[in-house]
């Protein structure tokens, strides 16, 4: 019995170290490992939930995204529609308002015809410039008008020779014509709606164009005023 009471109080020291040594392993290296799981899940779980809310703000802004898209899509096809519409409209009323204007034509007669030409001193060959001679004529046209009451009609004609292509003599033609539309305009305030301008190029020669008499009466605008 004295032998072995060293040998049974060494294991129960041995034991009782192994035990402190478990309980201080525990306490100083698992419970702090514990503790950062147990934080680590709460920030999982914390994160989870703040994903779920966020997803579903996601969801409410791409429902209303698509709202808007749609509202979006809606208003532009309404404008399209608007816009034909309108594009309609404008048609119609251009069209009533050529019949308006044949009509308004037809009733007229014609009272004045007034002829300004290079061999009176205006249009030099190839220019659309309106001499002082072309305005000076275009003045006594409106003072005769001014004491008629009732509204004028211009037909403005434009005319050249036959010298150069005859493109582009039907622009020179359609400038010299818009010339004199123009002065009446700005001068003597003619509305636009009652004046009307073509270009016969060379195309209504009123001379030869083989001389150079001939080609200066033939480089002129007419001017019909319909009452």
């Amino acid at each position: 019995m004295l032998r072995t009471f060293p040998i049974s109080l060494a294991v129960l020291v041995v034991a009782g170290a192994t035990a402190c040594a478990t309980k201080n392993y525990v306490r100083n290296d698992v419970k702090p490992v514990n503790d950062k799981v147990d934080t680590l899940g709460r920030s999982i779980e914390e994160t989870q939930e703040r994903t779920r809310k966020n997803e579903g703000t996601i969801g409410d802004v791409d429902k209303k995204a698509q709202s808007a898209q749609t509202s979006a899509d809606t208003a532009r096809q309404a404008a399209g529609d608007a816009d034909a519409e309108a594009k309609a409209a404008r048609a119609r009323a251009n069209e009533v308002g050529s019949k308006a204007d044949e009509f308004d034509k037809s009733q007229r007669r014609l009272v004045y015809t007034v002829v300004l030409s290079e061999d009176e001193g205006q249009f030099k060959s190839g220019k659309a410039l309106l001499p002082d001679e072309a305005k000076a004529k275009l003045d006594e046209l409106v003072t005769k008008l001014k004491a008629d009451p009732s509204g004028a009609y211009f037909e403005i004609e434009g005319h050249t020779d036959a010298l150069g292509t005859k493109q582009a003599n039907e622009k020179i033609g359609l400038d010299r014509a818009e010339a004199v539309k123009r002065y009446l305009f700005e001068q003597h305030q003619i509305p636009l709606h009652r004046m009307n301008v073509i270009s016969y190029g060379m195309d209504k020669p009123v001379a030869s164009n083989k001389t150079r008499e001939g080609r200066a009466q033939n480089r002129r605008v007419v001017i019909r005023v319909l009452v």
